[in-house]
């Protein structure tokens, strides 16, 4: 018996690390949509199925509904290359249906199967029967939290004595949708922003407001502000403001690819900051965290090093896609190709969790909180189109390839 317990206590040992503390993944808890060659697929329970069968061109990733029952979508037109179609697609029937012929933007209700869509600047919903108009000149937009209003803005326009101001406003939904007789009643005016916003020794023309954003307690708002032209890719703002518009902050400057997320729980603000497009250089893109409603920023990248992408794991726990300071250059080769190291806030041990092969880069991180497993793109380039979705325990270990040759893709994990 002694023999035998010696020989089981050896064979642990000899187990692989990574083995030995596997995690086992349900898949059943998380299902994907993604666009792959032109088709649109989802994953679900570990099973492949592609769900359109004519090639189209799917510019932006499809949206699952808030009970994943139904996948939202934008594809272009083959009437008129120029503008897009939304359609609906159902799991339950595995039929699909056109909500519109001119639609771009769809977004779900965070609380019931009620699809948003602008068509120009008309904000509509659909009820998956009928779709509705319910405000002009919408801009960028999204939902509050409980599915009764939208935020938005409207864009500064240009006239002979300059520019005016963006505004942002709240958009009331009526309950029954067939009541709906005014575009107006239920428009509130939220906040006019400055013509100028300034941190530091930064100034930014405020023209475009995009990417709202609520903090998890429902009371922040965050977004940002860009300025004219290309501007946008070089210099923009992240601000918040108090849901209700009662108080507004300018936080940082961020560039037009740099990702803007809460934590889970807490209200604390990520985002890489730092202005400058990556073909500038590969440099002065540092992670910060900002917590309200103290306004407390702190640092989170070393010297030496700059950030890609970003996600939560926790309030306290970031993973980010990293690559050490360089120069751009135009030869792929000689760019440096990311990994993903864990950083945990108030610690000043920062760990990396994934090796890529020579010429790869680790890419997008995404925690999947329900599942607690991490994703992210392995890819050759910053701007290769071919790339694979990895897998992995939330410490790295166990990563393997999940889906192959993706494009746009959003995930759905089942509510716990």
């Amino acid at each position: 018996m002694k023999k035998q317990l010696c020989l089981f206590f050896i064979f642990l040992f000899l187990i692989p690390n990574g083995y030995a503390n596997a995690e086992p993944f349900n898949e059943s808890n998380v299902k994907v949509a993604f666009v792959r060659d032109g088709f649109l697929w989802t994953k679900i329970n570990g099973k492949e199925e592609k769900i359109t069968k004519g090639k189209a061109k799917y510019d932006y990733q499809p949206k699952w509904s808030h009970d994943g029952k139904w996948i939202a979508y934008e594809v272009e037109s083959k009437m008129n290359i120029e503008s897009t179609e939304i359609w609906m697609y159902s799991l339950e029937t595995k039929k699909h249906k056109r909500i519109s012929r001119d639609g771009t933007d769809p977004r779900w209700s965070p609380v019931e199967n009620i699809l948003a869509f602008k068509s120009g600047g008309v904000l509509n919903v659909s009820n998956l029967e009928h779709f509705y108009n319910i405000a002009l000149g919408v801009g960028d937009y999204s939902w509050y939290p409980d599915g009764r209003s939208f935020i938005t803005a409207s864009s500064a326009s240009l006239r002979p004595d300059g520019w005016t101001n963006p505004v942002l406003f709240q958009i009331g939904l009526e309950k029954d949708l067939d009541k709906i007789t005014s575009l107006t009643k239920n428009v509130k005016n939220l906040y006019t922003i400055p013509s100028e916003l300034k941190k530091g020794n930064i100034n930014v023309q405020a023209i475009y407001v995009s990417n709202f954003q609520f903090s998890p307690d429902g009371k922040w708002v965050s977004f940002v502000v860009s300025p004219p032209g290309s501007g946008p890719m070089d210099s923009n703002m992240v601000c918040v403001i108090l849901a209700d518009g009662r108080h507004f902050e300018t936080i940082d400057e961020i560039n037009g690819e740099s990702p803007v997320k809460w934590a889970f729980q807490q209200n604390r603000l990520g985002y890489i900051a730092g202005g400058g497009r990556i073909v500038l250089g590969f440099k002065d893109k540092d992670m910060k965290v900002t917590e309200l409603p103290a306004f407390k920023s702190i640092i989170l990248t070393p010297q030496k090093f700059a950030e890609l992408g970003f996600t939560w794991k926790d309030d306290n726990t970031l993973i980010v896609s990293r690559v050490k300071e360089s120069e751009w250059s135009n030869d792929a080769k000689q760019r440096p190709d990311p990994s993903l190291f864990l950083i945990k806030i108030g610690e000043q041990k920062q760990i990396q969790i994934t090796h890529p092969p020579k010429d790869y880069g680790d890419y997008a991180p995404i925690y999947l909180r329900t599942s607690g497993k991490l994703t992210w793109l392995r890819k050759k380039d910053l701007a290769d189109i071919q790339r694979d979705l990895w897998i992995a325990d939330q410490n790295g270990d166990n990563a393997k390839v999940w889906i192959k040759n993706v494009g746009g893709y959003e995930f759905y994990e089942d509510k716990q």
